[in-house]
């Protein structure tokens, strides 16, 4: 235990003990009390406990590697540069990596034999006590691999708990596609995202008029305009010019799983951009804006109102979302905000909402199995494609980072445009 002492000086008492510098030296501090003796004595008592505590964690020999992951979470995670959404999924992916027994581990016991197994138990699946894993996406095994490397880092400097990264050796593994070579059909037919016909559209809409009418509007939009999901809850109507026929995508709405609430933040790259629409959807809006005033009318004190409140975390914002009734008080911190797509009742249509109506309907559909939000988007690229939209203008509608990942998508949506191509070497040859 630290050894600490009071004085005083001039009315006030004044608390001291001693604590390791850096180099493991014993310096003394000293820090202002209060004018009662007995106050700045407990003061001391508490500040020396608190003190004994932290050095304890701190001392690579009792540090565990769940307890390394909390630490690098509060002192640099959070307080870095990352998006919120970001940061969001680094931390459901450190309460995942607590979940399994290397979190228990001595920081100092922990190999790269032991994370080799971790992350391979991730890749391919399996069950280690408690922890099962089915075999996840590279891309979401990824997650993991940057939360581990960064935090073994942080480990290694400027924590200096360790004296090197043992993530360094561990190799990303993941299952290999196997091809079946007598199979009927090919991987490329089987796996593609098929986009909806204008009649197909159709019949998603009247099945979601049976069951999910608050989903049509967003579907709609998506339809119309390619936006993500979370980009279409996201929309205002301080967003859309009605007269000029185009929206701006300026936000997005997404479920923060660490705090279990929904969350208004930028878009996927964090860019604003403008869209373009026509005729029919500038009708939809505008019977939809209609629609939402006459049910404000018929709900009255029933109907809800949407907001966003500014949370400050460390050095980081974010902005959650909330829904009151007419005739609830609104805190002073909160912000009135006019979504488009609403249920009936006024609150937010929330993503997850939308795409449960969406899975519901293709499953009720023939024509529309496997059906999910996301082929509207599919869809989109595909009929502004395949009618001669230039892939550069195509690409700054969807919010594409490259002109590349809209093309690829427009090849896994059909394959209209190899065909024609190769029927060109028909004229070469004369046979057209």
């Amino acid at each position: 235990m630290a050894k600490g002492s009071v004085r005083k000086k001039g009315k006030k008492w004044y608390y001291r003990f001693y604590v390791e510098d850096t180099s493991g030296n014993l310096v003394q501090k000293e820090f202002a009390g209060t004018e009662s003796k007995s106050e700045t004595e407990k003061l001391l008592r508490q500040a020396m406990e608190d003190y004994e505590a932290k050095r304890f964690i701190a001392k690579a020999g009792n540090i565990t590697l769940g307890e390394l992951l909390d630490l690098w979470a509060e002192e640099e995670l959070k307080t870095g540069t990352l998006s919120n959404g970001t940061v969001g999924n680094y931390l459901q992916a450190v309460g995942r990596i607590k979940q399994h027994p290397i979190s228990k581990r001595k920081l100092k016991t922990v190999t790269s034999v032991h994370l080799q197994e971790f992350m391979d138990l991730l890749s391919f699946g399996g069950t280690v006590g408690d922890f099962i894993s089915k075999g996840y996406s590279i891309d979401y095994v990824r997650s993991f691999s940057a939360v581990l490397q960064q935090s073994f880092r942080f480990a290694v400097f400027p924590k200096q708990f360790i004296t090197f990264n043992p993530m360094q050796y561990v190799v990303m593994r993941h299952k290999k596609e196997e091809t079946d070579l007598f199979a009927d059909e090919t991987a490329t037919d089987r796996d593609k995202v098929k986009p909806l016909s204008f009649e197909m559209y159709r019949k998603l809409i009247e099945q979601l008029g049976k069951r999910s009418k608050d989903a049509i509007l967003p579907v709609q939009i998506a339809y119309f305009t390619g936006l993500r999901l979370g980009e279409v809850a996201g929309l205002t109507w301080q967003d859309i010019n009605l007269e000029e026929q185009y929206l701006t995508v300026r936000r997005s709405i997404r479920y923060n799983g660490a705090t279990h609430k929904h969350e208004i933040g930028p878009t996927k790259w964090k860019k604003i951009r403008v869209v373009d629409f026509g005729d029919t959807l500038a009708d939809i809006l505008r019977n939809a804006k209609k629609e939402q005033h006459k049910n404000r009318f018929q709900y009255g004190e029933l109907y809800q109102r949407n907001f966003y409140r500014e949370v400050m975390e460390k050095n980081r914002v974010h902005y959650e979302y909330y829904h009151l009734g007419m005739t609830e008080n609104v805190p002073e911190d909160y912000t009135e905000i006019f979504f488009v797509c609403l249920r009936e009742d006024g609150c937010l249509e929330l993503p997850a909402t939308i795409e449960t109506a969406c899975r519901t309907a293709g499953r009720k559909v023939p024509e529309l199995e496997g059906f999910h939000f996301h082929t509207l988007r599919h869809t989109y690229t595909t009929n502004l494609l395949s009618n001669g939209a230039q892939p550069k203008d195509v690409q700054e509608l969807l919010g594409h980072s490259d002109v590349s990942t809209t093309m690829n998508v427009y090849a896994h949506a059909t394959r209209e445009a190899k065909r024609t191509s190769a029927r060109l070497l028909d004229k070469v040859a004369g046979n057209d």
